[in-house]
């Protein structure tokens, strides 16, 4: 059973407040609680011992709706600065996971899937935090201690009685509570590898579909799907099980409570004011706590994803050095880079020298690390050992925001925004002009198709460039590069998806563009590896020529 997270406190300031107001209504709500059990006591003893008629008890009566009344306009008011808390927390915390993963780099904060489940469905989880089990926490630790100062006084015993029993119920939250927060954590795992899984499958399902293996992945989602639905039924019967768990404690407490009444009002020993207050107050002091154990099990997942948030805000961006020099001489020196769940390195030890102005291939077996080293110069990895240097200034204590403006970028998979080409387009020079622009997708042999467009350049593209082919899609993604004046020039796999005949151009674009500048390509291709001035195999030591 947790309280609040420190690291909500850290990273979500909405929750200071939220906290300290929570305080304060629930001394108010506490203290309501107990006014309205002595005003009902006082008024249940007068007509029943005394007779009183409705006259006399009427300003009894009426302090009494006012408390409920009161009572109730504070529970109100609980919802409501739960909800607009729980609103801000989650708008706080998007913010800063957007912000922290585009500072960390592609793959950096891990499966794209699992964090787009975090950012939605998991942030959501938290309003059963906020709204539900946080007011009850508050709750259970003023509740029992203000109605048990309240008991004291007018009976020892019951106070007694119930000061004994109330630990029974957080020993018992806790227990589940530890089996509960592994299962919900384990849910929340599978969840998120049926996202990411789902997602890469409906990405490449045009060519699942050429292959025949759509069939497999449906077989596989399925396969997940199960797991996550017999996980999820667990953890549910766990939280129906611990919850009668709970409500029997709290029952039986309250019975031995009201049976040692029972006996010391049948002997005389105790007044009937007295006994109609321990009996009234008593549930009062047990519900907070069985409401934090109903309420926890839902608040559960929110816990498990907001953790898994912490852990990505934890991870340190890229530190901000000095300012990077020139796209000079390129060197790496015994570079290794190794990724989380893989036993073998990405990319096994690699010394390779890149002079200016030089056009080079990396070559090599698809999987030897030709990616990742392009993923290095960006630094969207970090290398586990070795150094890499521009004219030898240590990369990795360059500025990266500084040093990604020297640089153009031709990822394999290109993504397209939604938005017009012209706007996909200029995401390499966002002030180039329409002249400029066009010039950049003739180089890239895209001018053609775009001009016979409806709309040319304003054409509106989907997600991912919906409603382009890979070849299309690519060449504009070319076009991004050439548009961009970058003294450094990075190529993955440049013409992959393009024809012979359009591969022939493209290759004459990169080769008139190389000119002043460093271009380094990854290559499999023929004549991709032809076009460049000398290839560097990766998988192995590779020194210049």
């Amino acid at each position: 059973m947790k309280p609040l997270d420190p690291r909500l406190l850290r990273h979500a300031r909405a929750t200071r407040g939220y906290l300290v107001l929570s305080v304060a209504l629930g001394v108010a709500l506490a203290a309501l609680v107990v006014a309205q059990a002595t005003l009902l006591a006082d008024g249940i003893t007068a007509v029943y011992l005394h007779g009183a008629d409705v006259a006399r008890i009427a300003p009894a009566l009426g302090w009494l709706a006012a408390v409920v009344a009161l009572r109730a306009a504070v529970a109100w008011a609980q919802e409501v600065a739960a909800a607009r808390s729980s609103a801000a927390v989650k708008r706080q915390l998007r913010s800063r996971l957007l912000a922290h993963v585009a500072a960390l780099g592609p793959g950096a904060a891990g499966d794209s899937g699992k964090v787009a489940v975090l950012a939605t469905r998991g942030l959501d989880a938290l309003d059963a935090y906020f709204a539900r089990y946080l007011p009850q926490l508050v709750l259970a630790a003023l509740v029992p201690v203000i109605v048990l100062a309240r008991i004291a006084p007018a009976d020892l015993v019951a106070a007694g009685t119930i000061a004994l029993t109330l630990p029974l119920i957080p020993v018992f939250m806790a227990l589940v509570g530890l089996h509960t927060e592994s299962a919900n954590r384990r849910q929340f795992r599978l969840l998120a590898r049926l996202s990411h899984h789902f997602l890469d499958v409906v990405a490449g399902l045009p060519t699942l579909r050429v292959f025949g293996r759509a069939k497999r992945q449906a077989g596989v989602i399925a396969r997940i799907s199960a797991e996550q639905r017999t996980t999820t039924m667990r953890t549910l019967r766990v939280a129906f099980l611990s919850s009668l768990v709970l409500e029997l404690l709290a029952t039986l407490s309250v019975a031995l409570v009201a049976v040692g009444i029972g006996l010391r009002l049948v002997d005389g020993s105790l007044g009937l004011a007295t006994a109609l207050l321990v009996l009234i107050l008593a549930p009062e002091a047990y519900l907070p706590l069985r409401q934090v154990g109903a309420n926890y099990h839902a608040s559960a997942e929110g816990l498990a994803a907001a953790t898994s948030v912490f852990e990505i805000l934890d991870r340190p961006p890229p530190p901000h050095g000095t300012a990077p020099a020139p796209a000079g001489t390129v060197r790496f020196e015994d570079v290794v880079v190794r990724h989380d769940g893989r036993s073998e390195a990405s990319l096994p030890p690699f010394t390779a020298e890149i002079h200016p102005g030089e056009l080079v291939a990396l070559t090599g077996p698809s999987g030897c690390g030709k990616s990742t080293a392009l993923a290095v110069l960006l630094g969207f990895a970090a290398p586990a050992a070795g150094t890499v240097t521009v004219d030898g200034q240590d990369l990795a204590a360059v500025d990266p925001d500084a040093w990604r403006r020297l640089v153009a970028w031709l990822p394999q998979r290109p993504w397209l925004s939604a938005g017009t080409i012209a706007d996909n387009i200029r995401l390499g020079a966002p002030a180039a002009t329409e002249e400029s622009l066009r010039r950049a997708a003739d180089l890239a042999g895209a001018l053609e198709f775009i001009d016979a467009l409806p709309d040319g350049m304003s054409t509106r593209l989907g997600d991912d460039g919906a409603g382009l082919s890979a070849g299309q899609r690519q060449r504009i993604a070319l076009a991004r590069v050439f548009l961009r004046d970058a003294p450094l020039v990075l190529l993955d796999e440049p013409t992959a998806n393009l024809d012979a005949a359009t591969e022939a151009g493209i290759l004459a674009a990169i080769r008139a563009h190389a000119t002043g500048r460093t271009v380094i390509m990854t290559a499999h291709r023929p004549a991709l590896i032809a076009l460049a001035d000398r290839t560097i195999p990766v998988g192995r030591s590779a020194v210049p020529a």
